[in-house]
């Protein structure tokens, strides 16, 4: 169901491993998802990847439907599910260290509202996406949430409402993605190891003042990115990286 697995580079891989059901996020695959992620926080890099033509068709409709056979018509076991998603999507956000999507696959509903969630994504040229809830008369509110912050009002609202396909380069071109790539796994792997081989302190740090100024108003967000500057700075690695420009030599990172 989920695949992991820490790399000599301090990367950890983690991989949708659902291909016959296109990696459709069931109770037990958000489970699955959210220990897996949080076993990757001593990590220097996360790469979340997918077996099979999807990345994540998202909700299992199958599991939803049979919960209506509950005597509360599935209400209870419908909001555990879209807690438990919204806690795991969540996760990825405020998670210490970046965290990568690689589509090479289609991105569907809640499927392609984790790619939003992450902080970096790679896809196939082949990798589509949409939010077609709307279509089966479910409208895809909460992967509106990481669409809205991802995409310009008018775009997510468009993919919300019409539930289109936008193919990669669209979504590139939108800030869904950031990179396309023929092998879209290696490329966020790639990626992946450059950002492992900075400081852990700066990288950390930075991911984590980035989100907060983000959900601030202008002066309140230089404030804090201020703040955390003045942080970063008393670090030992920003006195060695800023040691070894001037002196013009390699960097050596304690990681404090």
């Amino acid at each position: 169901m989920i695949r992991s697995e820490r790399r000599n580079d301090g990367v950890a891989l983690i991989v949708l491993d659902r291909p016959a059901q296109r990696n459709a996020l069931s109770l037990a695959m958000l489970e699955a998802l959210r220990d897996a992620l949080a076993e990757a926080e001593s990590a220097r890099c996360v790469v979340l990847a997918a077996e099979g033509p999807a990345f994540s068709a998202g909700h299992d409709l199958r599991e939803l439907t049979a919960a209506r056979a509950e005597p509360d018509g599935g209400r209870a076991f419908f909001a555990r599910t879209m807690a438990l998603c919204s806690q795991v999507m969540r996760q990825v956000v405020e998670h210490p260290v970046p965290v990568i999507a690689a589509v090479e696959g289609v991105a569907t509903a809640a499927g392609c509202q984790l790619v939003a969630s992450c902080d970096l994504a790679v896809a196939a040229p082949t990798a589509r996406f949409c939010t077609p809830g709307v279509d089966i008369g479910l409208f895809c509110s909460t992967p509106a949430v990481a669409l809205a912050r991802n995409l310009p009002r008018k775009a997510a609202m468009e993919m919300l409402l019409t539930g289109r396909w936008v193919g990669a380069e669209e979504a590139k071109a939108l800030g869904l993605v950031n990179r396309i790539a023929a092998d879209a796994r290696a490329e966020a792997l790639s990626l992946a190891a450059q950002i492992a081989g900075r400081s852990q302190v700066a990288v950390r740090m930075g991911k984590r003042g980035f989100n907060a100024q983000c959900a601030l108003p202008l002066a309140e967000a230089y404030d804090e990115a201020s703040r955390v500057m003045t942080e970063n700075l008393m670090a030992a690695d920003a006195a060695e990286g800023i040691g070894a420009f001037l002196e013009k030599r390699h960097p050596h990172w304690q990681d404090r």
